[in-house]
């Protein structure tokens, strides 16, 4: 623990600076009574131990005071940086837009990210209200800024909040801007040295929606069938609005509202996590669809860039579909519509995805590249037609949206959906024709969230000591370690191990206190008739990789 007296007054410094009434009051009785007291020295210790890092995600953390935690200080800092870098590279007076969440503080953030880029000689535009992510994504292409803010902290819990940087082509940012941006945050000394104006900026009016709304438009194809009846959770987000005013406009019957989630709600107070991929997440969406009997359920998460689908299960009950499945749908509805390899138009994931939007692309004499893990480099491929990440991620119109968009992934899956019920079928039908044609690739998760980050840095280190010779009985046919780069793929802290017929790819995630262990195993198909038997043989080797894995990890 740091000097009990340093602490105290670094924590003083920085109180004698805070701006937020509310966080100078909760560190000033952390302060008070820090004296003599070893659990509050603890706390202080906790929130002054260093800096919130800024990096390719930008910000995240826990809401409150000091250094360590998302506040008003730590983000007029990291404005006050993203001013001082954009200026450095010749855009002073350029546009930047703010978007922002409905979650705590968001409001506040996005309204001192205005007055710091105003106070510095640069032109801000605020988003009217909480809005999408994607239209925060879509509004910096459509207004010419030069870069854009958009303050969320996504399907985090509800005590986090965060901030994410993109630069003017719509992309969030990557190295070495984000770098960059952290050294100029770095050499802000004091908020007193941080001009920041009370007016100057730009609220932006709802025509900057109207334009986005218009761009959905041009997902679908004209005259397709729209006649998919759909369930539709926002998970106590922002989605809501946006999404019923672009399915109406497509012409689709109204989606039927998770009402308990509908309406945005910084406590999420029915889900533990508010990501649909979390145990229990989908249960009200499930459970309302059980009555509306629907032909699919949709979910966004809370800033409503990622989609989850669901469809009847055989049994009669919901299934969710992986982000891979989805991921792979999508990709079989655009080349069913035509998509052409003129102007070098390219199917891209990230390497933690299914390796089935590979053969996909290959099938279709479309181009494919696998990045790394994040949007921010799926969007960057050149000639990007179509982008998809597992983690519900999916980029559908790449010229309106540089990034992953639920509002127009919802839109595309239901036209799916729409034109396969016309023709007496299920999104579960398309799924196995896709199984037959490449061989039923299989995916699965083992994830591990940790309250000591330490304990993902041993297992990482754990399995670059002792690499695992064989997983779930097959042998693994080379091993990568990633953090070497390869011919196509910058350095990441990952590793990735090649079976005969498998695939494993262990990282840190780069949002959450998680280790992440993504499996795919691809198991021939003769035929429809030997479906169920490739399923029953997926399902085993993914649990056996799962298990055998966490063993090599030693979690």
């Amino acid at each position: 623990m740091q000097d009990h007296g340093e602490l105290i007054a670094r924590a003083r410094a920085w109180l004698a600076e805070d701006p937020d009434p509310e966080t100078r009051e909760e560190l000033a009785k952390l302060v008070d009574a820090a004296p003599g007291t070893l659990a509050v020295l603890a706390e202080l210790a906790a929130r002054f131990a260093g800096t919130l890092q800024f990096g390719t995600a930008g910000l995240r953390g826990e809401l409150g005071a000091g250094p360590l935690r998302m506040n008003r200080s730590v983000v007029i800092r990291a404005a006050a940086g993203l001013a001082a870098y954009l200026k450095g590279k010749g855009h002073s007076g350029g546009l930047v837009v703010i978007g922002y969440d409905a979650r705590y503080k968001s409001a506040d953030f996005a309204r001192d990210t205005a007055a710091v880029m105003t106070g510095a000689g640069l032109r801000a535009a605020v988003l009217p209200r909480p809005l999408p992510t994607p239209v925060l994504a879509f509004a910096i292409r459509h207004l010419g800024a030069v870069a854009g803010v958009e303050v969320t902290a996504s399907h985090n819990p509800p005590r986090d909040n965060g901030y994410k940087v993109y630069l003017g082509d719509g992309s969030q940012i990557v190295p070495p801007a984000d770098g960059e941006i952290a050294a100029e945050i770095d050499a802000v000394r004091s908020l007193h040295d941080v001009p920041r104006p009370d007016s100057g900026w730009e609220t932006l009016g709802e025509d900057v929606l109207e334009a986005y709304l218009a761009r959905t438009d041009a997902v679908l194809a004209a005259g397709s069938p729209r006649t998919a009846r759909t369930v539709y959770t926002a998970m106590h987000g922002v989605g809501k609005d946006t999404l019923l005013a672009a399915f109406a406009r497509a012409g689709f019957p109204a989606p039927v509202l998770v009402a308990e989630q509908a309406e945005p709600d910084p406590d999420f107070p029915t889900v533990a996590f508010p990501n649909p991929e979390e145990p229990g997440a989908m249960d009200l969406s499930f459970a309302t669809a059980r009555e509306a009997r629907p032909d699919l359920v949709i979910a966004n998460d809370p800033d409503a860039d990622r989609c989850a689908v669901a469809v009847p299960g055989g049994d009669g009950d919901w299934r969710m579909l992986r982000g891979d499945e989805v991921g792979a749908l999508l990709a079989a509805h655009l080349v069913r519509r035509g998509v052409s390899a003129d102007g070098g138009r390219v199917f891209a994931e990230s390497i933690v995805s299914s390796s089935l939007l590979g053969r996909i692309a290959e099938k279709a004499g479309l181009g494919y590249e696998e990045t790394l893990t994040g949007f921010k480099w799926i969007a960057r491929v050149d000639g990007l037609r179509y982008g998809y990440e597992e983690a519900l991620g999916y980029c559908v119109d790449p010229e309106g949206v540089r990034d992953k968009d639920g509002i127009t992934a919802a839109l595309l899956i239901t036209e799916l959906a729409s034109e396969l019920k016309e023709e007496g079928r299920t999104l579960l039908d398309l799924l196995d024709d896709l199984a037959v044609e490449h061989g039923l690739h299989a995916t699965d998760q083992l994830s591990v969230r940790v309250e000591d980050l330490s304990l993902i840095a041993a297992a990482m280190r754990r399995l670059r000591e002792r690499q695992p010779e064989r997983l779930a009985g097959l042998a693994v046919t080379r091993a990568e370690d990633l953090t070497k780069g390869t011919e196509t793929l910058p350095p990441t802290d990952g590793l990735r191990y090649t079976l005969d017929g498998a695939r494993v790819i262990v990282r840190p995630s780069g949002t959450e206190p998680k280790l992440k262990c993504y499996l795919e195993v691809v198991v021939p198909v003769a035929d429809r008739a030997a479906l169920p038997g490739a399923h029953e043989k997926a399902a085993e080797l993914l649990a056996a990789l799962k298990r055998d894995l966490a063993g090599a990890a030693g979690i």
